[in-house]
């Protein structure tokens, strides 16, 4: 569809996604978390850390997410940890935990840390005070030096993000927000509880632009309840208007078993397979008709960002922040339920605030459960990896020829045989019709998972 005239679905398709539109992670991990083996204590945590930091700092520096989980309100198709408060009071102790777990980080290194990345993820960051906002983060940048090339991000609600906030946080060093959008729809907002007018969309873009932000991604969402092609229409055309540099598309993930605010509304309120599809196509069609170019999984930008740039340099990375252009084999969480990566390892923080606040305070890191990487992991990561930032892999390499890659090539083949992938000696390559169906192809490599199919519902559907 462009411009809101109608599009057709080609039956090929429409049977694609019958055939499909199953569940699959998201692979924003390998091994994806419920499939972690947790067999890793703290002090095997702290030493993949160490080890980690000593190979990496000097030369590519380290990457940080700091999790801000409180919010005002709930927005129901929501999958993050959150904590719903109107008191602001919370604010400072959560900032001064926030402290001691990074202190005690800095404690572990072997130098001083090079940082190449900050996000601040929610939760709504922008619920937090500009000054507590700043003491936070100058407390972290103190004892740190920032790298060459350096990014740093944060997610803004349009609602309540002032130009203090923006001022603020870009006298820092951030230069890119993401704003979360989901749909202008009046009546998709109230059901989902994320009601927001396009002018202060409108408002927060602008100055933005106007303190020098050189990036703005727009979440948009699409799958919602109540959800029709003429509202996404409708959005997409009020995001044209304001052309953010990046937009996320994301598809609904419905999963009322993990989130029970999601219901509030039940699948009847949701668009059905074909027609959800049609949702992203619509959506799609009239972004890359303005502009926008697919990059990687649920995302677009334009010709002028650097997401774009490092996609046709086949330089994207992925990790549990999202789509970057920078590349850290190390990446630390703080705060409740963040994860870290040190390529080797993965370790996850404690999900409740108050525990959070006991372990930190007695002087312990806040981990409750990990994963360390075996080879045969590794090998499946970088598979994975770059199907998701590069729609290739190849595997020249003898480490690389393991029997869970064949396995998995054993497994692509009726993908082969219906267009989604082109194999050839070696290698392996994702077709624009195998593009819509990533997830699948990436679940194919997932050995734990063939290995343990789960026997009740864990992930969203593709579709």
């Amino acid at each position: 569809m462009l411009n809101g005239s109608p599009m057709t679905t080609n039956p090929m398709n429409e049977n694609l996604i019958k055939k499909y539109n199953v569940q699959a992670p998201r692979y924003t991990s390998y091994p994806t978390v419920p499939y972690w083996e947790n067999n890793l204590t703290v002090e095997q945590w702290k030493l993949e850390v160490k080890k980690s930091f000593d190979k990496t700092n000097a030369k590519e520096g380290i990457s940080i997410y700091i999790h801000l989980p409180f919010c005002q309100s709930l927005c129901t198709y929501c999958g993050c940890t959150t904590r719903i408060t109107v008191n602001h009071a919370v604010e400072v102790p959560y900032m001064k935990a926030i402290q001691k777990e990074w202190e005690m980080y800095v404690a572990l290194f072997n130098g001083v840390p090079r940082i190449k990345e900050i996000h601040l993820g929610g939760g709504t960051p922008t619920f937090f005070t500009p000054e507590n906002l700043k003491e936070m983060l100058s407390g972290i940048l103190s004892k740190a030096e920032i790298c060459d090339n350096y990014e740093f991000s944060f997610e803004a609600h349009p609602n309540n993000t002032t130009y203090e906030h923006l001022k603020t946080l870009r006298e820092l060093g951030f230069s890119r927000l993401s704003l979360g959008i989901q749909d202008f729809d009046i009546k998709v907002q109230e059901i989902v509880n994320r009601v927001q007018s396009f002018e202060n969309v409108e408002r927060v873009t602008k100055q933005a632009r106007e303190l020098g932000y050189k990036s703005i991604n727009f979440d948009l969402i699409y799958g919602l309840p109540l959800q029709k092609k003429s509202s996404v229409i409708d959005t997409i055309k009020k995001v044209n208007l304001l052309k953010p540099d990046r937009i996320a598309l994301y598809s609904y993930a419905h999963v009322p078993w993990v989130k029970p605010g999601q219901r509030k509304f039940t699948e009847m309120d949701l668009p059905k397979d074909e027609e959800k599809r049609e949702l992203y196509e619509t959506g799609r069609a009239m972004l890359e008709e303005a502009g926008y170019v697919e990059i990687g999984m649920d995302h677009f930008s334009l010709k002028t960002d650097s997401l774009y740039k490092a996609a046709q340099l086949k330089k994207l990375h992925r990790n549990f922040m999202g789509y970057s252009h920078n590349y850290t084999a190390f990446m630390l969480g703080l705060g409740v339920s963040s994860i870290s990566d040190t390529w080797n390892a993965f370790a996850q923080n404690v999900k409740v605030v108050e525990e959070y606040y006991d372990i930190v305070n007695k002087g312990e890191l806040p981990i409750f459960r990990g994963h360390l990487l075996n080879k045969e992991d590794l090998v499946i990561r970088r598979h994975i990896l770059n199907i998701m930032c590069k729609f290739e892999t190849s595997w020249i390499d003898e480490e690389d020829q393991t029997a869970d890659l064949y396995n998995a090539l054993n497994r692509l083949k009726e993908m082969e045989a219906d267009g989604l992938i082109q194999r050839f000696p070696y290698k392996l390559i994702v077709t624009e019709t195998g593009k819509k169906f990533i997830r699948n192809i990436c679940m194919a490599f997932d050995s734990r998972l063939w290995k343990n199919t789960p026997q009740k519902e864990i992930f969203s559907k593709v579709i």
